[in-house]
């Protein structure tokens, strides 16, 4: 695995604070830089597509995910990841069949998978120790094998929003009318529906389960007040993203602060969002 040393120096040069020479505190800076540009990224799609509940459902059914982890004695983050992945395409998935709603098809699968794991922990009071530490994350313990795994996702993400961005939109606009035109709607639904799954589970540990869809919706929700098209809500949402990492970051390391890291990155975007009210409230007023 090559060495990430010269990426930490260049963090600590372009961010010259006296807890930026930690390894742990560069680690940490650059794997939200990472994360957070994710999390608008898809975001942006998850407003469009009003599905704010699907990423709560998929983030807590990564507590069910460690929890079996801990009992089948394998690697809680790989059955995180692979239990998050799944109830997120079979939710797509039986939402496609059913006449439900897509709400009531995501409450159902939210509801299964927090029983699961509650009946999981109760024989095993070991596991609920564990299991607790993933419900409100640490970006502190991130280390080079989950930044090069970000790095990956990063890419990834990246291309599939590149590729599809403009094909998302009209699916959000009208499902019918882009499949008439030749899209192709269910492979785009399921390849979205697994990234935002693994996209929520690295961002559960870093903010934990209870943040995660904060970190997905707030920059998306300012990016909406700020931009005038779509693609300029796409940008402002990733700026929002990155800037709130890094602000949440440094604001955590001070000694009159001392407050969790993920906390208050989230923190500081609900701040920046609520500063984009106040050109968005303008403008509405402007255009009446």
């Amino acid at each position: 695995m090559p060495d990430l040393s010269p990426l930490y120096a260049l963090v600590s040069h372009l961010l010259p604070f006296s807890f930026m020479e930690a390894r742990f505190m560069q680690q940490a800076m650059l794997g939200l830089l990472l994360l957070a540009p994710m999390c608008a990224a898809m975001g942006v799609q998850i407003v469009n597509f009003r599905m704010a509940f699907f990423s709560d459902a998929v983030s807590h059914s990564a507590f069910t995910g460690v929890a079996l982890g801990l009992i089948l004695g394998v690697s809680a983050r790989f059955t995180m990841m692979g239990f998050g992945v799944l109830v997120g395409v079979l939710i797509i998935a039986v939402g496609r069949r059913s006449l439900l709603s897509q709400d009531a098809v995501i409450g159902v699968f939210f509801s299964a998978a927090i029983a699961f794991g509650l009946a999981i922990v109760s024989r095993d009071r070991q596991a609920a120790r564990d299991v607790s530490r993933f419900l409100y994350g640490d970006i502190l313990t991130i280390g080079d094998a989950e930044i090069w795994c970000l790095a990956a996702l990063f890419v990834i993400l990246m291309a599939f929003q590149v590729l599809a961005y403009n094909r998302m939109l009209y699916m959000g606009i009208n499902r019918s009318l882009a499949g008439a035109h030749r899209v192709r709607v269910p492979l785009y639904q399921y390849v979205f529906a697994a990234l935002v799954s693994i996209v929520v589970m690295f961002s559960v540990w870093a903010v934990g389960v209870f943040l995660v869809t904060a970190l997905l919706i707030v920059p998306a929700a300012a990016g909406r007040n700020l931009a005038r098209s779509a693609g300029g809500m796409f940008w402002w949402a990733i700026a929002i993203g990155a800037v709130s990492a890094v602000s949440g970051v440094i604001i955590s390391a001070q000694p009159w602060a001392g407050t969790a890291t993920g906390a208050t990155v989230v923190l500081s975007a609900c701040a920046l969002f609520a500063a984009s009210l106040v050109p968005a409230s303008l403008r509405k007023r402007h255009a009446r």
